[in-house]
This record gives C-alpha cells, structure tokens and sequence, in this order.
C-alpha cells in the first residue's frame, strides 16, 4: 500500500500560480488570484502594467524551471525574468511564523508586490525542500 501525502500549501499556491490554472490573461485575472489565495488585503487593487508584467516574468520563470526538471527545454531568458523579480521583491524571516504566512513574509508595502512576495516565499519553501520537483505542468 502506497500512501500519498499532500502537498504543502506553498506548494499548492506555487501550482496554482505556475500551472496551466495560473493563466493571467490580464491585470483583472492577477487581481482575482491575488485575491482568491489571500495573498491581498480585501478590496480594489490597482494594479499598473509593470506590476502585471512582473507578475507574469515572475510566473513565466517558475514555468522555465518546472518545464526544465521535467526534461522539457528551457526558456533561459524567461528564468531570468523570473529572477530579476525575486531579486526585487523584499521579503522578511519572521522569528514566530503566523501559520497563514509562514516563516517569510513579504517586507513591501505595495499591495501586488506584497502578493507576488509572498508567491515568493512560497517559492523558497519549496526549493528548499525539494518538494518544487513534485510540482506537475
């Protein structure tokens, strides 16, 4: 008998941010995720052009990743988007965890990199355990 275990929640939101659910097909599409996954406080979220594209190069250079460890090609220019955005996005260690943010926790003020801050401490919990390499396309 086999068993499965679930996926950790930072696993679940990388998937859904990442995965063939994650489409963002404009800046109301990122808003309503954003939303869904309680990545951002209640109400209207302006969300500029650049805000959007960082949230896709973000998006787009996970996908690069998954796609390489699944033997798929990789999309170079679009891993380092994706890393580009890390590098921008300012995120805190908390020395008691809240158990909806977890040990990191976004450092931001603006609302949308708040959310993708915390889309990237979800990032790190997963490549820090491994468990990215479960995370199906």
């Amino acid at each position: 008998m086999t068993t499965t275990t679930r996926p950790t929640s930072a696993a679940e939101l990388v998937s859904a941010f990442a995965g063939p659910r994650g489409d963002l097909a404009d800046r109301a599409d990122l808003a309503r995720f954003l939303r869904e996954h309680g990545l951002v406080n209640a109400g209207a979220i302006p969300i500029t052009l650049a805000d959007f594209d960082e949230a896709l190069s973000l998006r787009d250079g996970i996908r690069a990743l998954l796609f390489q460890a699944a033997g798929r090609a990789t999309d170079e220019d679009a891993l380092a988007r994706g890393q580009r955005v890390l590098d921008g996005l300012r995120v805190t260690v908390r020395l008691d965890p809240q158990e909806e943010q977890g040990v990191l926790a976004p450092a931001v003020v603006d609302e949308v990199r708040r959310g993708l801050a915390r889309i990237a401490g979800a990032w790190a919990a997963v490549a820090l355990t491994g468990e990215w390499r479960g995370i199906d396309l």
